[in-house]
């Protein structure tokens, strides 16, 4: 531990930020490989071993891996269509069924890929294609270091929406293009990788 505390700097101007999650993140500036300061932002909450919405700069060789987390990888992508304001319906509760009918979202029986809902019964040519060329060689890696991984979301589960706060946005720009924005992240995997390291 330290024996100089390193700041906490909170950005969260009118939003209270609960006692525990300002403990907690207290303790984190205290390891050694935390370096300026660990900073917070608006949405900072008390997580599972490090405050969730903190930013938390390191040594170059550090990895924290509570801090990580479980949710390896979550994020948000924007991605800008061909599409125009005027080339949408006026109603989208149609165009929203469509992409509920083509992308798996949801977890039903426990997560089993075969019977869940939010993964792909058989995935599709252009998720196979991708798993193989980008993805499945470090899976089988780091399965062969953590064979206890080898039953998590892998092929099944890639380019699925996932459960809890993800969603599908359809947004437009100030001149009109239209924008798909939705989360990223490990569907699973993560959860697995980020639990067996926490442990």
């Amino acid at each position: 531990m330290k024996s100089s505390e390193v700041a906490v700097k909170a950005w969260n101007d009118g939003v209270e930020i609960e006692e525990g999650a300002m403990r907690q993140a207290h303790n984190t500036a205290q390891l050694d490989c935390v370096m300026h300061h660990v900073a917070l932002m608006p949405d900072a909450h008390l997580g599972y071993g490090a405050t969730v919405g903190s930013v938390i700069p390191t040594q170059i060789d550090a990895i924290i891996p509570a801090a990580v987390g479980v949710d390896i990888g979550c994020g948000m992508i924007a991605q800008r269509t061909s599409l125009r304001a005027t080339d949408l319906p006026d109603n989208l509760r149609e165009t929203r069924l469509q992409l509920e009918k083509r992308i798996p979202h949801g977890r039903t029986s426990g997560g089993r890929r075969h019977r869940d809902r939010g993964a792909w019964g058989d995935p599709p040519n252009f998720v196979v294609q991708a798993w193989n060329a980008d993805l499945k060689t470090g899976f089988e890696n780091i399965v062969e270091r953590q064979p206890r991984l080898s039953k998590a979301n892998s092929v099944h589960h890639l380019g699925t929406m996932g459960t809890g706060n993800h969603f599908l946005e359809v947004c437009l720009d100030e001149s009109g293009r239209v924008w798909l924005m939705l989360p990223s992240g490990s569907r699973g995997i993560g959860a697995g990788i980020g639990k067996l390291y926490i442990e």
